[in-house]
């Protein structure tokens, strides 16, 4: 009789004595404490990290340029509760990271530490195409005591902080910094911009509201073509600058080929329920066929009827209404 084979039952990884390694001044430790899946434990570690004040400085700035996002977001969190100015150069190159995360909370870190140096590269954060890295940039240029030069910086500082009613209020040197926002990632970011650009009602905003016009988002659309009148543009220019919009549409030729090779499957690429049915009864019909008939006459039968069914996914996607 066979012996059933046991494998030996791998340990799950152990939660790190984060008060230990802090009374010892573990500095590695507590950074590899941020590898940890639970994120209770990363948030224990970091905050471990940060009351270690300026001897954990060097420990932490060596290892700022792991590729690993949390320990990353640890070690710039940790960085920024300590303060110390020596971590703001290596901080603001943190601030071009292709992480939304990581921009997001180097901003911040270099809010805390409140160096007037970090200035200069955090005003590029109120143009970033992310509206939480735009907020973080805000609240850090607030905490080191930046004030606004003109009302174009005013205005990115309210996009950055989304003060919606503010920027409604600013008036035309708004504008420019709404028109920023049509290229935000977010959707309802866009959508209010486009809102507020008709409550400023200026001509300067017709370029903003013919680009939100071409937008992927219907509802960034459909609030352009609302706000158009507003900004002066005639309502019989507006379906021009609609019709640049994206085509969203299932491809026929698409149709037909999944049809043709796969009945019922151009039915279900087209949104069509029914699609499984007639591709179930294909097999079952196929089936019979090759065992009762052979291959030559039924694949003599078959093929026309397959061409029926791609030909009429074909018709049925052309008669779809573009999105």
């Amino acid at each position: 009789m066979a012996i059933p084979l046991r494998l030996p039952k791998l340990p799950a990884p152990g939660k790190p004595d984060i008060p230990a390694l802090t009374a010892g001044g573990d500095i590695r430790g507590l950074i590899r404490g941020l590898r940890h899946p639970d994120l209770g434990v990363q948030w224990e570690a970091t905050a471990a990290l940060g009351s270690l004040g300026t001897v954990a400085i060097d420990e932490l700035l060596r290892q700022l340029p792991t590729r690993n996002r949390a320990v990353k977001l640890g070690i710039i969190e940790a960085l920024g509760e300590i303060g110390d100015p020596r971590a703001v150069e290596p901080l603001v190159r943190e601030l071009r990271d292709p992480s939304v995360e990581v921009r997001w909370e180097t901003a911040l870190a270099l809010g805390e530490i409140g160096d007037t140096r970090a200035t200069e590269p955090l005003l590029a954060g109120l143009r970033d195409p992310d509206r939480y890295v735009r907020y973080g940039t805000a609240l850090a240029l607030q905490k080191i005591g930046w004030k606004p030069g003109d009302e174009g910086e005013w205005a990115h500082e309210l996009l950055g902080l989304q003060d919606w009613e503010g920027l409604s209020a600013l008036g035309p040197a708004a504008i420019p910094a709404l028109g920023a926002a049509l290229d935000d990632r977010e959707k309802s970011v866009r959508a209010r911009a486009v809102e507020v650009l008709g409550e400023i009602g200026d001509p300067d905003a017709i370029p903003a509201i013919m680009r939100a016009l071409r937008d992927g988002d219907d509802d960034v659309r459909w609030r352009a073509v609302l706000a158009g009148p507003k900004c002066g543009i005639a309502p019989m220019y507006l379906p021009r600058g609609l019709s640049q919009r994206p085509r969203v549409r299932k491809n026929p030729a698409v149709a037909a080929f999944l049809n043709f090779v796969l009945p019922g499957q151009g039915y279900l690429y087209l949104g069509r329920w029914w699609g499984v049915v007639v591709f179930q009864i294909d097999i079952t019909l196929t089936l019979w066929l090759f065992a009762s008939l052979g291959d030559e006459f039924t694949y003599g039968l078959l093929l026309p009827v397959y061409a029926i069914l791609s030909i009429h996914a074909w018709i049925l996607a052309r008669q779809l209404p573009e999105m």
